[in-house]
């Protein structure tokens, strides 16, 4: 990885069906200050079209998208 990302929170969503790790993020992200980066980790394959849907939506930034067999990670900075 060319830049290191420096995650401030990270919510385990892992087992979660959709849209319950959408709105767990929801919630979650308003734990951190604006420009604070969440790293949410989920295991729902809807996740992969829910997330960057509600980042627009939401006003936030997906910084980066991993996957790493089952989970997939996004690390995700607080805009609004």
């Amino acid at each position: 990885m060319s830049e290191e990302i420096k995650v401030d929170k990270v919510m385990d969503l892992k087992g979660l069906p959709c849209p319950m790790p959408v709105v767990k993020m929801s919630k979650g992200i308003k734990e951190v200050e604006v420009g604070q980066v969440v790293e949410a980790q989920t295991t729902d394959p809807g996740s992969l079209a829910d997330f960057p849907a509600w980042a627009r939506t939401s006003g936030n930034e997906i910084l980066k998208t991993d996957q790493e067999g089952d989970v997939i990670k996004f690390y995700i900075r607080r805009k609004a």
